[in-house]
């Protein structure tokens, strides 16, 4: 009889370490995520590649963009700061913190031919590609 309880026991214990395990999983997760901007790359024709950043509560100043190798680095400080007075009580909360996104880029990107623009909250980067690698039509004689 003792086997069948110790081996319950055995059981439940291990239940519960992995509901324990992917609570913290999903913790990890989820701060993690929240670090993450969300984030659209597109192929606008097939020379011009677009990547839209959404970075709510990061100033222009406080934004980082890399091209490394092929990687496309896109990074910022939020710093956001929400103050309460009332007559009865005062409250602040704040939120720093890193943000950032990598991209992996084709090779036939121009590095010199980057643009960025970055308005209500949101970063738009165009890329092309290097002019000896774009579509060229051939006129037929």
């Amino acid at each position: 009889m003792d086997l069948v309880k110790s081996t319950k026991k055995i059981g439940t214990n291990i239940e519960k370490s992995l509901e324990n395990g992917l609570e913290k999983t999903k913790e990890v997760f989820t701060n993690v995520a929240a670090h993450l901007p969300f984030a659209n790359l597109a192929r606008k024709n097939s020379d011009t590649f677009c990547v839209e950043v959404d970075l709510p509560g990061v100033e222009k100043k406080d934004i980082d963009i890399k091209i490394e190798d092929n990687l496309l680095r896109v990074s910022g400080t939020r710093k956001m700061k929400k103050e309460v007075k009332e007559e009865d009580y005062y409250m602040i909360g704040s939120y720093f913190g890193e943000i950032s996104r990598v991209f992996a880029l084709p090779e036939d990107i121009d590095k010199d031919k980057v643009d960025a623009k970055f308005e209500d909250g949101r970063l738009y980067i165009t890329l092309e590609k290097v002019e000896s690698k774009k579509a060229k039509s051939i006129a037929i004689k």
